[in-house]
């Protein structure tokens, strides 16, 4: 993984990105100046030809990433990449249809759009192709040696198991005196060499502290380690590198206190977060008018009974508002049995309010809430005060994640599957409480992105 604006990024992804973008661009920029008339020639600024190159190519990488066509469970799987990369090529017509217009050198636009659809199915498959093999293969990127063998190094142990594409192999465990082995003990060490020699027979070039009991921890074998240039991590920043969220079973409050992260107070932050907010939330009203009032009209055709729904939930600071949704429940659907998680099939949806909620549109009214600051585009998403109080009283740290504006969608939206229970609730936590922590701008423009496949591929809608 590494680490740009605060947020984990698969390294073989980010590198297949920057591959596809640069054979994309240059192969459209040769067909820009081979295309251009003969009587044409004489004048034409290469910076046209750049822009005729750059900007379709930028516009696919952005819209290939928003398709999940970068996501490390895509990348190796021609299957799951096809479907996505049709919905990039849909999309990506208009937009460049656009751009041909505005930087038209080529004299013929739709040898020019067939070349660039051409270019780009290609790319896709034969990379996808190449990094099949690549995927299965046995060669890590990172060599991991733990210390410690009890309970912390069993949850990476069995986390490992669930990143086999993350491009790091656990090499070994290293007991401590009074370990209980919660790891295969085929894959312990109890020599009693110095740990950066353990580390050099095995190949380490990382090493993880995970003792369970960290009072009396042996601190010179670590510091000789690392005066040798072996990485030294801990349990939590490792598990957090990994998998792109924060390990709550084993959480330290003094690991918050004193770890890096939480720019959320700082002025240039609250700025451009807002600002986002506001012109993504205008924007996105004018482009969706029309399916407003679509859904409008279609709730009102299937039955009695208001077009928005208003329920209060809680946001920042443990504030409460109402926010606004589409109704897609029946009107009774809560008078019997009281506030209910939503289900798979659940019998309360209409017709109408399945389609909605499947295609995400019952959120579109909290474009309201954003504009009127309850909300934001980008946060955990907002729970009613019932579940919030009951939830606060089970899960350590859930009141933490109203350190921030609630948004319309997140990085526990895009990452996890729709949550309908308390354990869904502690898993979704696991990501607030790391996209809080990791906030960066950048990283709110990745996720809005991401919102994308979600709205096309069905993840997670119920």
């Amino acid at each position: 993984m590494l680490r740009l604006f605060r947020h984990y990024l698969s390294g073989p992804a980010l590198f297949l990105c920057l591959c596809e973008f640069t054979v994309v661009a240059l192969a459209l920029y040769v067909a820009a100046t081979v295309l251009v008339p003969p009587d044409a020639q004489t004048g034409a600024p290469v910076a046209r030809y750049l822009a005729a190159a750059l900007v379709p190519a930028f516009v696919n990488a952005v819209l290939m990433y928003s398709m999940g066509l970068y996501d490390v469970r895509h990348v190796a799987n021609l299957r799951r990449a096809l479907p996505r990369l049709a919905v990039c090529l849909c999309v990506g017509a208009p937009l460049l249809g656009s751009t041909l217009v505005s930087n038209s050198t080529t004299g013929n636009e739709f040898v020019f759009y067939a070349t660039w659809t051409g270019l780009v199915v290609t790319c896709v498959l034969v990379g996808r192709i190449v990094a099949i093999p690549l995927s299965r293969s046995r060669f890590p990127g990172r060599r991991v040696l733990v210390m410690g063998a009890g309970r912390l190094a069993a949850e990476i142990e069995q986390m490992m198991k669930t990143q086999s594409r993350s491009g790091t192999e656990v090499v070994g465990y290293v007991a401590a005196d009074d370990d209980m082995f919660e790891v295969p003990e085929s894959r312990v060490t109890t020599s009693r060499s110095k740990l950066k020699d353990i580390a050099r027979e095995t190949g380490a070039t990382e090493i993880v502290v995970a003792l369970d009991d960290r009072r009396g921890m042996p601190l010179q074998p670590l510091l000789d380690a690392r005066m040798e240039g072996i990485t030294v991590t801990p349990h939590l920043n490792f598990w957090e590198r990994e998998t792109r969220r924060l390990n709550l079973a084993s959480l330290d409050p003094g690991w918050l206190i004193y770890g890096d992260g939480f720019h959320f107070g700082s002025l240039t932050n609250r700025v451009l977060k807002r600002l986002l907010d506001i012109l993504a939330s205008l924007t996105l009203l004018v482009l969706t008018l029309p399916t407003l009032l679509l859904a409008a009209i279609a709730i009102k055709l299937e039955g009695k009974g208001p077009v928005f729904y208003r329920q209060e939930r809680v946001g920042r600071r443990g504030r409460t508002f109402h926010i606004y949704k589409f109704r897609t429940m029946r009107v009774d659907a809560e008078q019997t049995i009281g506030p209910q998680w939503a289900t798979v099939k659940d019998p309360r949806v209409t017709r109408v309010g399945s389609f909605l909620r499947r295609m995400r549109i019952d959120e579109l009214p909290q474009i309201m809430n954003v504009l009127k600051g309850e909300m934001s585009l980008v946060g955990p998403r907002p729970e009613r005060p019932t579940f919030v109080e009951s939830l606060n009283a089970q899960i350590p740290f859930y009141n933490e994640r109203h350190a921030v504006r609630p948004g319309i969608t997140g990085w526990a939206q895009v990452s996890y599957p729709y949550g309908a229970s308390t354990e869904d609730a502690r898993e979704k936590l696991s990501y607030d409480l790391y996209y809080i922590k990791n906030f960066s701008f950048v990283f709110d423009l990745l996720i809005l992105l991401s919102t994308a496949r979600a709205v096309f591929f069905d993840d997670g809608a119920r």
